[in-house]
């Protein structure tokens, strides 16, 4: 929206931005100018919006639709306050006799003691446990180190393998705030009051160390007496069996035992699994009535009770047999929605008009010219819908996903078209998210998450590049949409079926109701019943996607690398070790541990040193054998569990025991083989960057093997074929010139600072971090190996380049001995062609251009005498024309055409009979293709058609018959089948139909 604003010059200048607009609530502007600021917007069309402080005073903040101006203005989180009620009501529900006769003891309960920001509702939670000598913990990404989830979806993941006992915790007690994902329930966000994709779970957790009465006691008074809740809004539940959970509550809390609710496994048992850690909850609601006088509390009463804290007792482990034994380690996990509890300190009726989301429901108001106040409760849920799901989608590719149609890029995506939809569905046409997402990236900065910040320009760029890519889909949908209504009408039918509303909604983004609206217009009706099912189908496969915790999966594996400890790696240097010693192995196939393992029999061995190198950096793992005597063990890939490399393998001959002292030997070649392309990979992103610009380059991901490296990376559009020739030819200079290769262990910071580049997404330790230095040409932190000079990669060859994602390129290449066998394949090729075309091989690029010219222009004459040859047969079939009609006088032709007659050439022959026979003509033309499937072509003239023959509908049931689909006008149609052997049976089904039309 452009704006211009001419204030007065002592007044903070506003200049004018393309297509942006500084939207401020309340800069410290004179009343007379705020007036005339506020007139010219409207007079120019922009709707504003602005929220006055208790105080009737303008605010101090400001938002804004564009980078360029965010940086003009200092932004802070507007402080949300629901000014139509309190949510702190009288005792008893609305209209109940305990409404009415504790109103007396309730009248003097009072909102919060001061108005919380999300800010500072998060750093009190932290301050409180850092102040118990809680350490605070960064939150880990959403990208979780554990395999068995997509996503991160609780606050204790990042703290499993302690949980497990597979790790040694750092610190006893810890507290976080941690950023989660969850799309299992996706339909109902925007929908409830409280259900979101993105949340922060704020938690603190004790490693042994304290138990329940601590955390009980600590939750207590974080809620009373730092948030100011008063203690008669609250209730709190146990496990049904966990008496001393009770009594904590009821004696040292002075809880009334009228408001502490036993309750069954089900809402009040937690477990990691079928198997292992389990144990009682104890979760604290809070209620907007005053309960001081109820007798009898239902806290799974929605509009009542909001449950604002959950605190797990990790004090069992249940083996197979559902036996619980008590833990040595006690732990405490506990988790309190940073959004529910905003929801409650801020007085406002649901998560989304907090602060945390508020600011984002506002830009998005204005985009659309709308009033959030003055929104039908559809148009808020749309708006609530954008301002959660922009969140999700910012954290998600700040912390490395991006947009696919697998796994955690699917995720992103379908939130992405949400967002969209539901901008379409407010009146938002053409890109908007960037917008939105200015606002949501100054919020998650000033709530300490700064990655959003350095990242903002990767992240739009991305974000934009799927709008785009969705906008254009959106379009063909409206296209597919037309197509599904004429294949109805032609088939007779007046209703859409519920899977191809599917199709459009899950597919094209077309929410069901537009494809409604769409269907009334046309006189139609979509099958919502059949369309439900298609949803709840694909609501129990989203369920089923990674988003349970079972902290079981993989234990096994985990527990024996934790038993084995850490692996000596020797491989930056030696490649044979003699020594190492077996200290556990894992049959493949179910087995489990053993302590010996046999010929034939495939296993994992844990070594405590080892030259093999484990996946990693997207290095492959080693190869080579592991030997004890006679005794031989192929190593077929290696992997690193925590801090112990995994060898897998098969037993070759012989038997390896726990215990063996083995000889070790990596694959020589292989290794050699590998490394020159791991550095080759190195020069490659040296040269992208150099050719392509430092900023349009970022690491999205690599494979390095014996036989090639992949390299993939953000980029918005193809190399030119002269700058993949700029890359090879740097990238070839650097190796001749034979630069030295180092590697150094240093500090995080250090490296960073030195000008090392990180892979984005990779996790890194900040103490110890490898640096592969080649001086003057690349720097990147790694854990591969590396040639010592780069004379050694020989050759570089790039053997191709392609999109592979939206914004996302990647190149394969070869280098050293990889390039000459590729070389001498390719030099094989164009001899074996020379030799063919007789040629010499300079020559066989012109040979072959004139032998294509050639084919071309001999396969027009082939279809000019095919067209001949069709109208010909066609003028032959005048003779078969049959007349209808009660005056005889409309000729109808249906029949058959040779096999091989193309769609063209049967839709030429079929308009030439029509203009032949006039218009009382009706012409079906049928015929089988090369590939044995049928195509029909239906041509009426005009008095056929207002006979009320009509093409579309006789041809797509002739093809449905066929099993294909297909229409058109009234006029002309056509179609394809499937089963060719009914082509006959279709042809009497047509004239079937002109008869009943026509007579």
């Amino acid at each position: 929206i452009p704006f211009e604003s001419k204030e007065p010059s002592s007044q903070p200048a506003m200049t004018k931005e393309s297509s942006s607009i500084a939207f401020c609530l309340g800069l410290s502007l004179s009343s007379s100018v705020r007036d005339t600021v506020v007139s010219r917007a409207v007079s120019n069309s922009a709707r504003y919006y602005a929220r006055r402080s208790t105080q009737k005073s303008w605010k101090k903040s400001a938002f804004v639709l564009d980078h360029a101006v965010a940086s003009k203005w200092s932004l802070s989180a507007q402080r949300t306050q629901s000014s139509s009620r309190g949510l702190y009501m009288e005792a008893g529900k609305p209209g109940s006799s305990s409404s009415s006769t504790s109103k007396a003891s309730s009248s003097a309960v009072a909102t919060p003691a001061k108005n919380w920001t999300s800010n500072e509702i998060r750093e009190a939670f932290l301050k409180f446990y850092e102040t118990r000598t809680h350490k605070r913990i960064p939150s880990s990404s959403l990208i979780p180190e554990d395999p068995t989830i997509l996503l991160t979806i609780a606050g204790m993941v990042q703290f499993k393998p302690i949980f497990l006992g597979l790790k040694q915790p750092e610190v006893p007690r810890a507290t976080t705030t941690q950023k989660c994902i969850r799309t299992n329930d996706i339909e109902n966000v925007g929908v409830t009051k409280r259900h979101h994709t993105f949340f922060e779970m704020l938690g603190n957790f004790s490693f042994g160390d304290y138990f329940k009465k601590d955390a009980i006691a600590y939750a207590y008074e974080l809620i009373t007496k730092v948030y100011g809740i008063p203690k008669e809004h609250l209730a709190v539940s146990v496990y049904e069996k966990d008496d001393e959970a009770f009594e904590i509550w009821k004696n040292d809390i002075k809880m009334p035992e009228n408001r502490i609710k036993r309750m069954g496994e089900k809402d009040n048992f937690w477990a990691s699994g079928p198997t292992g850690p389990c144990g009682g909850c104890s979760e604290i609601y809070w209620s907007p009535y005053n309960l001081a006088n109820e007798t009898d509390i239902d806290l799974e009463d929605d509009e009542r009770f909001l449950e604002l804290y959950n605190l797990v007792f990790m004090q069992y482990n249940r083996d197979i047999e559902g036996n619980l034994t008590p833990l040595k380690n006690k732990n405490i996990d506990t988790g309190m929605g940073l959004e529910r509890m905003c929801q409650v300190l801020q007085q406002v009726p649901n998560n989304y008009e907090t602060d945390l989301m508020k600011p984002l429901i506002d830009i998005t108001a204005l985009l659309c010219g709308k009033k959030y106040s003055e929104c039908s409760e559809k148009q808020k849920t749309s708006m609530k819908v954008i301002a959660d799901h922009t969140r999700a989608v910012m954290h998600l590719v700040t912390d490395g996903v991006r947009t696919s149609n697998m796994g955690r890029g699917y995720i992103c995506r379908r939130l992405v078209r949400r967002i969209i939809r539901h901008g379409r569905q407010l009146g938002i046409e053409g890109p908007f998210i960037s917008k939105v997402l200015a606002v949501a990236v100054k919020l998650a900065t000033e709530a300490g998450f700064t990655d959003c910040a350095k990242k903002h320009d990767m992240v739009r760029a991305e974000l934009e590049r799927e709008e785009s890519r969705f906008l254009a889909t959106l379009d063909r949908g409206e296209q597919r949409l037309s197509e599904v209504m004429d294949a109805c009408k032609a088939q007779g039918v007046n209703t859409i079926s519920g899977e191809d509303a599917f199709e459009l909604y899950d597919t094209f983004g077309f929410p069901l109701e537009l494809t409604q609206e769409t269907a009334l217009e046309n006189g139609m009706e979509v099958d919502n019943a059949k369309f439900e099912v298609c949803m709840e189908e694909q609501r129990q496969r989203a369920r089923a996607a990674h988003e349970t915790l079972d902290l079981t999966q993989g234990a096994e594996l985990a527990r024996l690398a934790n038993e084995a400890g850490k692996s000596e790696f020797l491989g930056y240097t030696d490649l044979v070790v003699k020594g190492p010693e077996i200290k556990a192995i894992l049959v493949t196939g179910g087995e489990g541990e053993t302590l010996v393992v046999e010929e034939g029999q495939q296993a994992r061995i844990f070594l405590n040193k080892t030259p093999f190198y484990a996946e990693g950096g997207g290095q492959v793992g080693d190869r080579g054998l592991i030997t004890v005597g006679t005794s031989v063990f192929q190593v077929q890939d290696v992997k690193k569990e925590a801090d112990t490399f995994v060898h897998v393998g098969v037993v070759q001959s012989g038997a390896l025991s726990v215990g063996d002292v083995v000889v070790a030997e990596v694959n020589e070649e292989m290794r050699r083989r590998t490394r020159c392309h791991h550095t080759a990979t190195h020069l490659l992103q040296s040269a992208l960057r150099k050719v392509l610009g430092p900023d349009q380059v970022s690491q999205a991901g690599s494979l390095v093997d014996a036989s090639r490296l992949r390299f993939d990376f953000n980029s918005p559009k193809a190399l030119t074929n002269e700058e993949l020739i700029a890359v090879e030819d740097f990238v070839n200079t650097w190796i001749q010139q034979a630069h030295s290769t180092t590697a150094k262990n240093m500090p995080l910071d250090e490296a960073v600072k030195k000008g090392a580049i990180a892979m984005f997404g990779e996790k890194y330790n900040k103490d110890n971090v490898r640096v592969i230095d080649v001086p003057g040409v690349s720097m990147e932190l790694c854990g591969g190996t590396h040639v010592s000079n780069t004379s050694e990669i020989g050759l570089f060859k790039i053997l191709s380049e392609s999109g592979i994602a939206s914004g996302v390129r990647r190149i394969e290449a070869v280098c050293g001995t990889a390039a000459l066998e590729y070389l001498r394949s390719r030099d094989d090729i164009v001899k074996g062609v020379s030799g063919m075309l007789k040629a010499r091989p300079e020559e066989i690029m012109d040979r072959i251009g004139n032998m294509v010219d050639e084919i071309r222009s001999n396969q027009k004459d082939i279809e000019n005498l095919k067209n001949q040859l069709a109208f010909a047969q066609s003028d032959s079939l005048l003779s078969e024309t049959k007349k209808m009609g009660a005056d005889g006088k409309f000729q109808v032709l249906v029949t058959e055409m040779s096999k091989g007659t193309s769609a063209d050439m049967l839709k030429a022959a079929a308009q030439r009979l029509t203009q032949k026979l006039g218009d009382h003509s009706a012409v079906l033309l049928g015929a089988k293709t090369d590939d044995d499937k049928l195509v029909f072509v239906g041509s009426l003239g005009a008095q056929a058609v207002k006979k009320g023959a009509h093409a579309g509908k006789i041809v797509g049931s002739v093809a449905k018959l066929c099993g294909g689909n297909g229409g058109g006008r009234p006029d002309f149609a056509q179609a394809g089948g499937k089963e060719s052997q009914k082509l006959r049976e279709a042809l009497e089904l047509a004239r079937s139909e002109f008869e009943k039309a026509l007579n």
